[in-house]
């Protein structure tokens, strides 16, 4: 029976998202480790796919370590093959660990270029056998804070390159649809200030081979909920890839905050009645909205992304059902994690409050809050990385959800 390993290290959120899809389609799937891997999983019992999701690509070449690295590498050589979305495109790339692709990761000269989201048109390869569109159709794919791809020599066919935005994209906290026409254009004219995106005609995804292995590396986030076109093509290269027929239908839309309880887990419970208030206080104090029921949007600056991880690995932790090595785990790890819940829930919220009091007294011309930068690197470490609290809390919860 055919099967897809998603390798669950560092993925965190994207992890969660990647199994939703495959769970909607029926698909048998399993997650695996870095240590399994290294162990020899992927020779003694290879999967029909390997889908590496979106998260941090050093994080994860450093949990799957040389052993595992050379052992997805021998996998791919003898005719596996390998899915990466965002992270995990970055991971397959010669700077990126597996050095499956001969492609480099480009670097941003302007940062602010990194921080785009939503959906984009796309120029999609006419006649390839990994493409579902009609050669005139311009699909819409969603991205979500992409890299971007340096090409490098090689034999590397383009899937699909970037056109232009599409009607939910927003540049950082700017939601490009609610700008006036000719507003990009001003503000570089008087400020020198590049806002609007520059990514039309640069790759977004790719394949090539490898050995007798074919890889597809895509920075557009194609088990993205509710995005038609994405779903399609996710659903076409399960097929081409793996040869596992998946219906043909949409992926349903993800409410994480309206999931089943399968459990009374007052650990559990607790931590996602505190994150859903956390998120209120961002919204209230204008910090933080929802762009879907799925996904926080933040102000320029905050860590909205590492919330709203934290916020879906709970409620997909309650809606999971119970196994005996979850429960022994969370019987010796759960109520230390509702302590540290706990101090992280009123040290985040004084955070926020802080930073709105800051933001106040910036428009005043006055200085900032002293300090700040200090309390959120306490709480939530520094990027790419992550560390603090969050980091402390996202590991246990990374084994809880491993285990479940």
């Amino acid at each position: 029976m055919s099967i897809i390993y998603i390798y669950w290290d560092e993925s965190h959120f994207w992890g969660l998202m990647a199994r939703r899809a495959l769970l909607s389609w029926g698909v048998r799937h399993r997650f695996v480790r870095g240590n399994e891997i290294a162990h020899g999983l992927l020779a003694d019992n290879p999967p029909d796919l390997l889908l590496v999701p979106g998260g941090w690509a050093r994080g994860k070449a450093d949990r799957l370590g040389p052993d595992g690295l050379n052992a997805v590498r021998d996998y791919v050589h003898g005719g596996g093959s390998y899915l990466g979305f965002c992270g995990g495109a970055g991971l397959a790339l010669r700077d990126g660990g597996l050095g499956l692709c001969p492609w480099q990761r480009r670097g941003f000269t302007d940062r602010m270029q990194h921080f785009l989201s939503g959906h984009v048109l796309m120029n999609c390869l006419e006649d390839h056998s990994l493409v579902p569109f009609d050669p005139t159709s311009q699909p819409l794919l969603p991205v979500w804070w992409p890299g971007r791809f340096e090409p490098d020599g090689g034999d590397v066919d383009v899937l699909a390159s970037y056109l232009e935005p599409g009607p939910d994209f927003w540049v950082a906290d700017l939601a490009l649809r609610s700008l006036p026409e000719g507003t990009l254009t001003d503000w570089e004219a008087l400020y020198g200030m590049r806002v609007r995106p520059a990514f039309q005609g640069q790759p977004c995804v790719l394949t090539g081979t490898f050995g007798k292995g074919r890889y597809v590396l895509s920075y557009a986030h194609l088990e993205t909920p509710a995005s038609p076109d994405a779903n399609q093509w996710l659903g076409h290269l399960l097929l081409q890839l793996g040869g596992i027929e998946v219906p043909k239908t949409t992926l349903p839309a993800w409410d994480v905050s309206a999931l089943p309880v399968d459990r009374d887990d007052p650990a559990l419970l607790d931590a996602r009645d505190r994150l859903l208030q956390l998120a209120r206080t961002g919204v209230d104090n204008l910090l933080l909205f929802w762009r879907t029921p799925w996904l926080l949007g933040w102000r320029r600056g905050l860590p909205g992304a590492a919330l709203n991880s934290l916020l879906c690995m709970v409620c997909e932790a309650l809606a999971a059902p119970e196994t005996e090595s979850a429960r022994t785990y969370w019987q010796e790890h759960g109520p230390r994690f509702a302590k540290r819940m706990a101090l992280f829930s009123e040290g985040v919220t004084g955070y926020l409050l802080a930073e709105r009091l800051s933001m106040t007294a910036f428009s005043c011309n006055q200085d900032g809050l002293p300090g700040l930068r200090e309390q959120r690197a306490a709480l939530f470490g520094h990027p790419p990385a992550g560390g603090g609290m969050h980091a402390q809390l996202m590991h246990t919860l990374e084994e809880l959800l491993w285990r479940l």
